[in-house]
């Protein structure tokens, strides 16, 4: 509707405006992690308000139990200051909200929320429960220990808190730990096809660890899709106790195929691809899909493309090798269209119509060829045509009358091999 003067056209309409609290910055300063000591003493956390768009600025500390997944009013917590006073080990996660007035502070959209403070308090007594392998040893602060026993070490940590560990160690013999592959060399050259699997781990004790080429496996007992190489193993079992190994894969006879030099050809323009194999192939197939009508089966291809590509040939050998090779076609896309600008209909056989001229198959059709004289109005139309036939082209007559010599023009839509459509214009001189 519109209700303001001035006619059609001066009406103003805002929609989907948001309106998001303005307020002063809240920060919990420093904002990385405080840490105490167990033995240690509370910590004050300090409300920082960066502004003055609050003149009576009203806080609510909270707390998180579930690392800031949800939040807590704390009681009484609504001065500047919040005193953390629980001394037990572990991490505490506290926050402010800040508002105006007393009831914004319920209202989310009309309060500000200050960052996360984490309070760390470090645990004073450690125990840990170990058993290791004979021949290797437990790092405790200074102290290495390689013999069954307990012991308590004091340690001060980076924060300079005590630190008091009981370490129960046990040592157990080493089993001389072993283990049994089963190997399947690739089936070609430089083809990812074999595997190492481990049949068994002998006198070990699970869970057990294992490195590949100084890499943790993710699937450490089967390893597939594998080169000719040399793999180094390291198993280690839960105590430690380890077993380090070789396993090679080796590569059998080479099998090529050769696609020979890159073609440049002119759109419309055929190329032939003839392949070399170093031995015989049984299985073929050419890639893009898209762009060849043999995908699988042919081992030469002869075809006309509508662009440039790069085309590849993936073959396998009566062994089951496979090789790929690939070449790249540049189709040079030049338009191959001739327009006569003058025609001459008295019937003698020679230049008695007017069309388009063109190789093909660098011209698919004809999309339209219309003709006007010189006020505009059209004397002949014709739409989807093949060039080179004078017989669709306009013979110098409209609605079965002869038109007189004189200047006409032309409009002509010509769709390419590759399917780009050019519209070309231009004039004509009809000569009787």
């Amino acid at each position: 509707q519109n209700n303001a003067p001035g006619g059609i056209g001066n009406d103003l309409a805002l929609d989907n405006i948001t309106f998001r609290p303005c307020g002063p910055e809240a920060l919990i300063l420093p904002t990385d992690i405080a840490n105490i000591c167990e033995d240690g003493s509370p910590i004050d956390l300090e409300a920082t308000i960066v502004g003055n768009q609050y003149t009576t600025p009203n806080v609510q500390w909270q707390q998180s139990f579930d690392e800031g997944m949800t939040w807590t009013n704390i009681a009484g917590a609504t001065d500047l200051t919040y005193t953390h006073t629980d001394l037990s080990g572990g991490f505490y996660y506290y926050r402010y909200l800040l508002a105006n007035d007393p009831s914004n502070l319920l209202n989310a959209k009309c309060r500000v929320v200050s960052n996360v403070k984490i309070v760390r308090v470090v645990q004073k007594f450690y125990t840990i429960v170990d058993t290791l392998c004979e021949g290797l040893s437990f790092s405790l602060g200074n102290n290495l220990y390689s013999e069954t026993g307990i012991y308590t070490d004091s340690l001060l940590t980076a924060i300079g808190c005590d630190s008091i560990v009981t370490l129960d160690l046990t040592i157990i013999p080493d089993a001389n730990l072993d283990a049994v592959f089963n190997v399947n060399d690739p089936s070609c050259t430089d083809f990812l096809d074999g595997s190492i699997q481990i049949d068994s781990i002998i006198n070990g004790s699970a869970p057990y660890s294992i490195y590949i080429n100084n890499e943790l496996a993710a699937n450490p007992g089967s390893l597939f899709n594998l080169g000719a190489a040399t793999y180094n193993y390291r198993i280690t079992d839960r105590y430690g106790c380890s077993l380090e190994t070789a396993v090679s894969l080796q590569n059998p006879g080479l099998f090529t195929v050769e696609l020979g030099q890159d073609w440049q050809v002119d759109l419309g323009e055929s190329v032939q691809l003839n392949p070399l194999f170093s031995t015989p192939a049984d299985v073929f197939a050419w890639s893009p899909a898209n762009l060849i009508e043999c995908q699988t089966g042919c081992e030469s291809l002869n075809f006309t493309p509508t662009g440039s590509a790069l085309y590849t040939l993936t073959a396998t050998s009566a062994t089951g090798c496979i090789a790929t090779d690939s070449i790249y076609v540049e189709v040079n896309k030049v338009r191959k269209v001739y327009i006569p600008n003058s025609f001459s209909p008295n019937f003698d056989g020679i230049n008695d119509h007017f069309t388009i001229f063109g190789a093909t198959p660098n011209i698919r059709q004809i999309d339209e060829l219309m003709v006007l004289d010189r006020w505009g109005g059209i004397v002949f139309e014709q739409q989807s045509f093949l060039p080179n036939d004078e017989s669709t082209g306009w013979d110098g007559t409209a609605r079965g009358k002869q038109l007189p010599t004189g200047t006409y023009i032309f409009l002509a839509k010509v769709r390419f091999l590759d399917e780009v459509v050019i519209l070309y214009s231009g004039d004509v001189t009809l000569i009787r």
